[in-house]
């Protein structure tokens, strides 16, 4: 039936585009028959609901009649949303770069009825524009080739099969050692741009993973090179536009060298690893600025991407906010200085010269908030700024709104499980763990299927799309998480569960690694194996930092084997090529150098309490809490076995291999033995 089909989609993107003149499909079997029984090759779009671009191309295309008849006549139209289907999004993205084109969205690819694609772009313009071909020239230009040169066809779809294959291969075949890892630190770090920080260049995005292992690189050799490296990028997301200074939260990336313009969607993942990543760096640093941002990027959390609500229902959290409102981007954010002047009066001029208000505005005539300028701290002045950004805001709320994207997504919402739980240990805000502990306990609850294995995403009242590697190793360390915060077990009995699934649905046997996808997902002409850190952290990365804190936690040997099966599989004998899997080699020095910190004691007694804290508030991420109440007793191979309180009292082992110390009863004596 030719019709537009995603009326009965419950993706906020996908339903962005229901009552386009295409006749869309979403990816399944339908649209697949459709396209091997009327012999028309497929035209796969990719998106998501807060990409500007994407609602570019769909106001000038998806929109326009003329364009749309094109579509519809030569082609079965598939759209996809990359959130609810990043397996999909990753084989065709994968395509594309083979084609020697940059990958994006909106992702434009051309498929066989079974699939497999043969040409691909990004962006159309709907005439040619941006040294780019017109989308109609395109359409016309795919379906002769399609129909009137099926071998030029068919040996573009050989040749992009037989490289695809090859780079979804494993290199592997690389040894480490910890001078290999500072040289990988070291060619890393200068990829810094050495005055704004973050890597040189724009567009610039937040990357905290690769920030992220810079910090463990100062933690390994105490190096201010390192530590100035994260800092400076740091102190300027904070300070830059990238940031919004009124409601919090950061957005995407900025289009600039200095962080100061973003396309303003906020992602859900970006503000969880940035929340994790300033908890770990105030540790050493007490920066007054990241204890700020980390509490407003909690606010904005709570304040505008709670999914659900308080009670016994509970909730998640969702996964964006547009970038346009009323069909112009950053619209909700920006001001001009009158209308500054109005809502503050008098002052008025002392906002604008600290938020580099100006009558000309620092972005397409518009201001957007920052503080590039007076990178500093100063705490009256801090004092003095918060009311009136609270004038602001308020004005700001009476403004049409960015669209959300309500999709909860659970490899998502395992980030920022993480995040709150580090950040509300950190600074010690037990309501954030306890937040954590919610939304983890939702979805467990309710991203759970009857065949007990996960699945990705939960829209609208409906459960759907099968689980990629992602969502089990960014739920399984969330859980290792609240079980180090906590001390209850059945934290780690979810993470072990989740493991296993994914060992048996994802793992390959045969070259090792997990592949994105589970091996009863159906439609895919690819099984991918993610290992890149992209704007979140690789799978099979996440699954190597779990799999070794399980061995330390639990003692057991099968979980650091797969540990070192996956760096086995996955480190080249380049060293600097491993830069683009920076949470893998984090793994590695936690299988390394890794630290198991254990005590012993009553849970409720504030003597444990006290160990526990000094415990895990440690600057060295390369160390696993685990507590043992009186009379438990730990796995026979686990380091700690036979360890309990000393005298009644509560006490703490530091083991580092099959050693541990001796008993430590007091919190300082435990901070000096970890060197805090």
């Amino acid at each position: 039936m030719s019709r537009n089909h995603l009326d009965r989609e419950t993706s906020p993107y996908l339903l962005q585009h229901k009552d386009n003149p295409v006749h869309w499909y979403p990816w399944g079997n339908e649209a697949l028959e459709a396209a091997r029984s009327q012999n028309k090759p497929i035209l796969l779009s990719v998106g998501y609901a807060a990409c500007h671009w994407c609602h570019v191309m769909a106001h000038e295309s998806f929109e326009n009649p003329a364009i749309a008849d094109e579509m519809n006549a030569r082609f079965i139209n598939i759209k996809v949303d990359r959130e609810e289907r990043p397996d999909i999004d990753n084989i065709y993205q994968t395509a594309l770069q083979l084609l020697g084109e940059h990958g994006g969205w909106p992702l434009t690819m051309f498929l066989t009825p079974d699939g497999d694609p043969f040409w691909g772009g990004t962006y159309f313009p709907p005439t040619p524009r941006y040294g780019r071909p017109g989308f109609d020239q395109v359409l016309k230009s795919i379906s002769h080739t399609y129909e009137n040169a099926p071998d030029q066809v068919d040996g573009n779809v050989g040749a992009i099969r037989d490289a695809m294959q090859n780079a979804l291969a494993p290199r592997g075949g690389g040894t480490m050692s910890l001078e290999t890892l500072d040289q990988i630190s070291a060619a890393a770090v200068r990829m810094v741009d050495p005055y704004s920080g973050g890597t040189q260049g724009a567009p610039k995005f937040p990357q905290p993973m690769f920030f992220r292992f810079l910090w463990a690189a100062h933690l390994r050799s105490n190096s201010a090179i390192f530590a100035d490296a994260v800092t400076l990028s740091l102190d300027n997301m904070c300070q830059g536009g990238i940031y919004d200074h009124l409601g919090g939260g950061f957005a995407r990336y900025s289009t600039d060298d200095r962080w100061l313009a973003p396309h303003f969607e906020k992602m859900l993942y970006d503000n969880a690893l940035l929340l994790e990543l300033m908890s770990d760096v105030y540790l050493k640093t007490r920066s007054p600025l990241y204890k700020k941002r980390a509490a407003e990027t909690v606010g904005w959390l709570l304040g505008e991407m709670k999914n659900g609500k308080d009670g016994a229902d509970g909730f998640a959290f969702a996964g964006a906010l547009d970038a346009d409102s009323e069909e112009e981007e950053g619209k909700f954010y920006v001001w001009s200085l009158d209308e500054v002047r109005e809502v503050l009066g008098e002052d008025a001029d002392t906002f604008a010269k600290v938020y580099d208000v100006t009558p000309d505005g620092n972005w397409e005539g518009k201001t957007i908030l920052n503080r590039l300028h007076t990178m500093g701290w100063d705490n009256a002045q801090e004092n003095a700024m918060a009311p009136l950004r609270e004038k602001l805001l308020a004005r700001r709320a009476t403004r049409i709104r960015p669209g959300r994207d309500d999709k909860i997504l659970a490899d998502w919402n395992g980030l920022v499980i993480a995040g709150l739980v580090r950040a509300g240990l950190v600074f010690d805000e037990p309501s954030w763990v306890g937040l954590a502990t919610d939304v983890f306990a939702w979805v467990k609850s309710n991203m759970t299927a009857e065949d007990g294995r996960l699945r990705h995403s939960f829209c609208a009242g409906k459960l759907q799309h099968p689980a990629i590697i992602d969502d089990y190793a960014n739920m399984a360390r969330a859980a290792l998480y609240l079980s180090e915060a906590t001390g209850d077990d059945s934290y780690l009995t979810d993470a072990e569960n989740w493991v296993k699934i994914a060992d048996d649905h994802y793992y390959d046997q045969d070259q090792g690694g997990y592949f994105i996808s589970a091996d009863d997902t159906p439609g895919l002409v690819a099984r991918p194996k993610p290992i890149f850190d992209n704007a979140q952290p690789a799978g099979n990365g996440t699954m190597a930092e779990v799999l070794v804190r399980l061995s330390l936690m639990t003692g057991k040997s099968s979980h650091r084997a797969r540990a070192e099966q996956l760096v086995d599989t996955f480190m080249t004998e380049e060293p600097t090529h491993n830069i683009h899997h920076p949470t893998l080699l984090i793994a590695w020095e936690l299988l390394m150098r890794g630290t198991q910190i254990v005590i012993a004691g009553d849970i409720d007694d504030p003597s444990t309490d006290a160990l526990a804290d000094v415990a895990l508030k440690t600057p060295n991420r390369l160390s696993v809490v685990t507590r043992i109440a009186p009379g438990k007793e730990l796995p026979a191979n686990h380091a700690a076995a036979g360890k309990d309180t000393v005298d009644g009292n509560p006490a703490a082992y530091v083991c580092v291999g099959p050693t541990c110390s001796l008993p430590v009863t007091d919190p300082k004596a435990l901070a000096d033995a970890l060197g805090i």
